[in-house]
């Protein structure tokens, strides 16, 4: 039997087969044994525009934020992006509200 590599998430040594896809039991992350092994992935904004940190997007529908009354509202720009690998694929401040997460597919890339 060959020996499998260990997860490159977390590491872990028991890893197995799915078809073509390799499998970790303990964090649940897939990937290809023949793909590229790079970590990195892409964010994209509702356009498939990637995005890069520091980027400006605008919020493409009202958002409700948790836990207020407040709304970002169609249209709020929002400077200096951050991409972060969570639930939520943006951390900002947004003006009028301050530091929140956003998901990569109700903005839009703003050409500066």
């Amino acid at each position: 039997m060959s020996e499998l590599p260990p997860c490159p998430k977390c590491e872990s040594p028991y890893s197995y087969e799915d078809g073509e896809l390799l499998i970790c039991p303990e964090c649940a992350h897939e990937w290809s044994p023949s793909g590229n092994q790079s970590d990195e992935r892409t964010i994209c904004d509702s356009n498939g525009t990637p995005l890069s940190d520091g980027d400006t997007v605008s919020v493409i529908k009202d958002l409700k934020v948790k836990g207020s009354s407040s709304v970002v509202k169609v249209g709020t720009k929002v400077k200096g992006i951050r991409l972060v690998d969570s639930d939520h694929d943006i951390d900002c401040k947004i003006p009028g509200i301050g530091q929140m997460g956003l998901k990569s597919e109700f903005v839009k890339k703003v050409a500066e």
